[in-house]
């Protein structure tokens, strides 16, 4: 398939993303409600036809449940989530929310090939003003529209897929610990852990997670900039990894 008939395969995608972004107005929020949402059109529930032509009071509360799908996916005890009205708007009825909160492997790895692959287009704004060109007949065949679509996520470096982690003072965690906590909750989704170097017998005290996938840090921080999660009866805070500017 070309990249054009792709983005004509996800139209009705793009359009409940404008409506979220109109909305909402927070395109990390709409990506990750968007991508769920596709992820369960994929079977037999299909909510997101309906979301370009609800009003907009029903839009804000479709991103709202979905919002509160992934944020039931990171915490340690299994949360079940509010969605009468995603439920309500799907094909076959109702959608049991106990599926997201037992399942969240299944769903995480699931809305992160949707983000890491298809997404990819149904957010690209250039391409889809390159589109609209194309649809007036402003422009011929445009190469980047007829180029053919590969599925493949593209590699990205190791500091755009980190995680910065931190711990409370004198409440270490160990990295078998972390890594085991992601493994059990969403599967195969962690490259490593990294500690603090330190001395003297000194706990550390921060760390980075690096994920085998950028999206799998979407899902984590859904929308937030700090997160906190707790594994053990131990806190843990995780943010984006901003590596430290060289020095020449």
């Amino acid at each position: 398939m070309t990249v054009r008939e792709v983005l004509y395969m996800y139209s009705v995608a793009r359009q409940a993303y404008e409506r979220f972004m109109s909305i909402c107005g927070n395109p990390e929020q709409a990506w990750n409600a968007v991508a769920l949402l596709v992820w369960l059109d994929q079977g037999t529930v299909s909510a997101i036809h309906h979301v370009p032509s609800i009003s907009p009071a029903a839009v804000a509360t479709v991103a709202a449940e979905a919002n509160g799908i992934l944020e039931c996916l990171r915490h340690q005890e299994a949360m079940l989530p509010a969605i009468p009205l995603i439920s309500a708007l799907c094909q076959d009825g109702n959608v049991d929310p106990r599926f997201f909160a037992f399942h969240q492997d299944l769903v995480v790895r699931g809305v992160a090939e949707i983000l890491d692959g298809v997404g990819k287009l149904i957010f690209d704004e250039r391409l889809h003003v390159l589109l609209r060109r194309y649809q007036t007949g402003l422009v011929g065949n445009p190469p980047e529209l007829m180029a053919p679509y590969s599925s493949e996520p593209v590699a990205v470096l190791e500091d755009c897929r980190s995680m910065f982690i931190t711990f409370s003072k004198g409440m270490p965690i160990d990295r078998e610990e972390i890594f085991e906590y992601f493994r059990q909750k969403w599967g195969d989704c962690v490259v490593r852990v990294l500690m603090d170097k330190t001395s003297g017998g000194n706990a550390p005290m921060y760390g980075r997670i690096i994920f085998k996938s950028e999206a799998f840090i979407r899902l984590v921080l859904n929308v937030e900039r700090l997160v906190k999660i707790i594994i053990g009866n131990r806190q843990i805070w995780l943010r984006k990894y901003v590596p430290r500017p060289t020095s020449e």
